[in-house]
């Protein structure tokens, strides 16, 4: 295997840190697109030497779109796990929608997209801006100033799943800190609380809530899931209750991080701020999700061997795409360094590269993050930063874990 031409493994929690390091992958990009990283054999929890980097917009697109060739079966999306994972832990993950590969992936995702219909997110419309509002005014009438991440970002995406899915209010605070444990494995702050706990306690809560409404149905989202057929399947109560736990990462640490990102660069770019509270962009939301990229990276494995613009690929192994790469490059972005809400075209691969895995839930968050911009700018004009951000240690989600603001109406 050649040399890499990098000396980082960008998939290393300890980078982001510091942020997506985009240096190194400006490098890559020009010198050498798809790239070899070498890894000692266990260290990621995967019984191999490494995986290539895949860091072109353009590439990132081919394997995105390529489920024949490209697996996110075989080894999951995930592409680093703690050292002491295990095949059978990794294996039981191929039960996520997320994880799996047509057609299995095609029959179920065409019964859970019943949930995210624009009829569907619609409805959540006037209960979604509600909270935004709600959460809004409770921060400000705590005092002059908190951390913007746990009582302002992660709020609303929160509600919002928990809306959908009819989740009782005093649940709710389980469910958030489920998620935080499932993902925030390599921080500190969280590895107190193991992540497959905490998953198989967010999934034994899930199959209970589908089991009562396969006994006694509702008027709500659960029982249409848990009820639908397609070609004669349905969601058990088993592939419900792994939905659930997809959603508690695809979509609420992904859009709270989105968030948060996107208010620590308007604050960092008081114009674009002042822009945004006078003109409100529709094109907003979608430079919030470029420049935050939440997700990092996700990987496939190839099924065969193959090659990506001209590099030879065997079967088996592993390809991790990386949007904090490809989400700034400057093939596709006129400067891409620069923060711009009016930005447009902007084919961000923030909700993924296309293809079969493009998320289920973009048009929610889409709405979660314009309602509480909105929100923000109606009612807390004068928010400002207070301190440093700072940044959830991991190698695949692109998080903030903190950041301290002063409220301003």
């Amino acid at each position: 295997m050649a040399e890499p031409r990098t000396r980082i493994d960008p998939t290393d929690p300890d980078i982001y840190l510091h942020g997506i390091p985009h240096a190194e992958f400006a490098e890559l990009r020009r010198t050498d697109p798809v790239c070899w990283i070498p890894q000692p054999r266990g260290s990621a929890g995967f019984d191999d030497e490494g995986y290539w980097a895949v860091t072109r917009h353009a590439d990132v697109m081919t394997v995105s779109r390529d489920s024949d060739t490209y697996s996110s079966r075989e080894n999951t999306a995930i592409v680093r796990f703690q050292p002491d994972m295990t095949r059978d832990r990794i294996e039981m993950q191929q039960a996520v929608l997320l994880n799996m590969d047509p057609p299995q992936h095609t029959k179920q995702r065409a019964i859970v997209s019943r949930g995210f219909t624009p009829r569907a997110v619609n409805s959540l419309r006037a209960a979604l801006q509600a909270r935004a509002e709600r959460i809004v005014h409770t921060a400000l009438a705590t005092g002059d100033g908190g951390d913007f991440v746990t009582e302002i970002a992660c709020e609303l995406p929160l509600q919002a799943i928990a809306e959908l899915l009819g989740v009782p209010q005093e649940d709710r605070g389980n469910v958030f800190e489920w998620s935080n444990s499932m993902i925030g494995y390599d921080d500190p702050e969280f590895s107190g609380a193991d992540p497959m706990e905490s998953a198989m306690g967010l999934l034994g809560y899930a199959m209970q809530m589908a089991d009562e409404r396969q006994s006694c149905p509702r008027d709500d989202i659960v029982t249409t899931l848990v009820k639908a057929e397609i070609d004669g399947s349905h969601l058990s109560v088993d592939e419900f209750g792994f939905f659930v736990l997809m959603l508690a990462v695809a979509g609420n640490e992904t859009t709270r991080n989105a968030i948060s990102h996107g208010m620590l660069a308007l604050l960092s770019n008081p114009e674009q701020w002042e822009l945004y509270r006078q003109t409100r962009p529709r094109t907003a939301v979608d430079e919030f999700v470029r420049w935050g990229s939440p997700i990092n990276a996700f990987q496939r494995t190839a099924l065969h061997d193959t090659d990506l613009t001209g590099v030879p690929i065997r079967a088996g192994q592993r390809v991790a795409m990386f949007y904090g790469s490809a989400n700034y490059d400057d093939d596709v972005f006129a400067t891409p360094h620069t923060f711009d809400i009016t930005r447009s075209p902007n084919p961000h691969l923030g909700f993924g590269g296309s293809g079969a895995h493009f998320c289920l839930g973009a048009n929610l968050a889409r709405l979660e993050i314009d309602l509480i911009f909105n929100a923000l700018a109606d009612h807390m004009p004068g928010i400002t930063l207070a301190g440093p951000a700072q940044r959830l240690r991991s190698g695949w989600i692109n998080g903030i874990k903190h950041l301290p603001v002063k409220y301003c109406a």
